[in-house]
């Protein structure tokens, strides 16, 4: 049977997905209740579609976030995917599915110039530090690491944004999903990052 391993402020838990629908929030309006002050009243919402789950923002205010990259429209998860809401991480869990997983194809990445490569690997690298809430370097952090100004970094940002296709959001999560898109389709490997912290 899946299952959601809950690990927050209120410890670790975990919780058996047998019925169809299971709403998160802090509120006793939901159906697992969260004890974490940066989650909704009602944040979201897992839903079994057929064989398969899915979960959904409700229209939280610090949204959701599936493996790194934020939450929007329903989206299916598999065994071992990771929903941050607020303090609080939720990992789906369904060995049974897991044993026959459906593997799509990436893209491959784009061509890049040197200095983008570079400006991505800065932009990566605090990702290695494997906490689910750490969040890419920013524009002023790349800036300062390559000793460039910060127009220029936005520069090739804007470059990066275009060859990846990662179009504008009115929640200003692009460098998230930049950062994402980067390291699913190898444009930057841990190998990379792991370089660039032992030079520092």
């Amino acid at each position: 049977m899946a299952g959601l391993e809950v690990v927050g402020p209120q410890g670790r838990a975990f919780v058996s997905l047998d019925q169809p629908r299971l709403s998160v929030g802090a509120s006793e309006e939901a159906e697992l209740v969260v004890d974490d002050d940066a989650v909704s009243r009602v944040h979201l919402v897992f839903e079994q579609i057929g064989r398969a789950w899915f979960a959904r923002d409700l229209g939280s205010r610090n949204g959701t976030y599936l493996n790194g990259e934020r939450l929007f429209g329903e989206r299916a998860v598999h065994d071992g995917d990771e929903l941050t809401v607020g303090r609080t991480r939720i990992v789906y869990r369904d060995q049974r599915r897991a044993k026959n997983p459906t593997t799509g194809s990436l893209d491959p990445p784009p061509a890049l110039t040197p200095t983008e490569s570079e400006v991505l690997i800065e932009l990566c690298r605090p990702l290695l530090a494997g906490n689910a809430f750490t969040q890419p370097a920013s524009v002023r952090d790349i800036a300062d690491a390559q000793n460039k100004s910060p127009a220029a970094v936005k520069n090739h940002l804007s470059n990066l944004y275009d060859k990846f296709g990662i179009d504008a959001d009115p929640n200003d999560s692009r460098r998230a999903r930049l950062a994402n898109e980067a390291i699913q389709r190898g444009a930057v490997r841990v190998a990379d990052l792991a370089r660039r912290n032992r030079a520092k």
